[in-house]
């Protein structure tokens, strides 16, 4: 018979294999029938410190009848109710993507709160193994442990397992910057492409990212005083494009347009008949594509003969030049839509570092003739 231990604190029994047997109430469905977490062991003195293991990890927490459910039936009721309706459709893709290939394999007929540390932390090592990138092991974290953050707030599982394992360093992609010399040749080859030019001179006098420039529209240019307010982007997808917000709370700003691209925009816009800024040059109507304004970037770099680099480094370009002619990093930081100025610094040390050593000559300099 089973022997009742304290409220709270479950009841232990001898099977009739000879082991014995620790029960405890760990939550309770909607019906109100106990939910059960069992453990065993071979003799009474062996179970008792397993029983405390476990009230330990369930004090406080009472879970729900979700508790039961695999993780690919979570996965699946997550994406549904909590990631189609707030991330973009390519964002969306991606997490189905990660939970299909990289999660459901390996762990996904395995109840919510049977998870553990171990076992996600095998799945990590895993994808390694099969000489997948860091970016891809640390995307597929990221997804599992929002996912699971959601289910410990739902009392679905005791605590988020993701929290413990480690995870590969971030990899950051080599920036790329055409030196002075390679502007010119760009500009040089630009011009030669009427239908591109003003796009791409906009490009490399602002540093837009690739869906905020393709998202720009005329209501967003300020015609008397140069203010470009930035607000939407076009995300690259299967239909040439899906128009949403800007990546981050701080990408929706206004800048002011140098002379030169204030003065291109108001020429442009004499002879324009589409609401989009850069439009579709076969749709009026529609954005231009940011798949599109890829593949052109490096049809012109071929023609020029400059490096293969990435429509990002054209943003990196504008940003180094602009510190190197000497803007400060908190203006720059709002130009470029940045969170704040330290990051902005973070992402350009190889130019500031540069601009202390000139700034310590500068002062060293001047110190020599002041100081006796």
């Amino acid at each position: 018979m089973a022997k009742r231990r304290a409220q709270g604190e479950g009841s232990v029994s001898k099977r009739s294999d000879g082991r014995w047997q620790g029960r405890v109430v760990i939550g309770r469905k909607e019906n109100g029938t106990p939910i059960y977490k069992f453990v065993f062991a071979k003799t009474q003195k062996e179970l008792l410190p397993k029983m405390r293991e476990v009230l330990r990890e369930y004090e406080g927490i009472s879970l729900t009848s979700a508790s039961n459910l695999t993780l690919e039936e979570w996965l699946g009721q997550w994406l549904k109710d909590y990631v189609e309706t707030s991330l973009r459709p390519t964002t969306v893709q991606t997490y189905r993507h990660i939970c299909r290939d990289y999660l459901i394999p390996p762990l996904g007929g395995k109840q919510l709160r049977k998870l553990t540390t171990p076992m996600i932390q095998a799945v990590y090592n895993g994808l390694q193994t099969r000489g997948l990138s860091n970016d891809t092991v640390r995307g597929t974290h990221m997804v599992l442990h929002e996912a699971l953050e959601v289910a410990f707030r739902g009392h679905m599982i005791p605590r988020n397992p993701t929290k413990g394992t480690t995870i590969p360093k971030k990899e950051y992609a080599q920036k790329q910057i055409l030196n002075n010399e390679q502007l010119d040749r760009f500009l040089d080859v630009i011009k030669t492409e009427p239908a591109w030019y003003d796009f791409f001179y906009t490009e490399i006098t602002t540093g837009l990212r690739r869906g905020e420039i393709c998202g720009l529209r005329w209501e967003d240019l300020d015609e008397v005083t140069g203010q470009l307010r930035i607000c939407r982007s076009v995300h690259a997808g299967p239909n040439g494009g899906d128009i949403g917000e800007t990546k981050t709370e701080r990408g929706t700003r206004t800048i002011l347009l140098p002379n030169s691209t204030h003065s291109l925009l108001l020429k442009r816009r004499q002879a324009s008949n589409s609401p989009w800024i850069f439009h579709d040059p076969k749709d009026p109507a529609h954005p231009i594509s940011p798949n599109a304004a890829y593949q052109k970037l490096k049809e012109l770099l071929r023609k020029a003969e400059l490096p293969s680099i990435r429509f990002h480094d054209l943003r990196h370009t504008f940003a180094t030049h602009a510190l190197q002619s000497g803007v400060d990093a908190k203006t720059l930081s709002g130009i470029l839509g940045h969170t704040d100025a330290s990051f902005t610094l973070d992402t350009y040390t190889h130019v500031t570092t540069d601009m202390q050593q000139n700034a310590s000559r500068i002062v060293g300099g001047f110190m020599e003739e002041v100081l006796p």
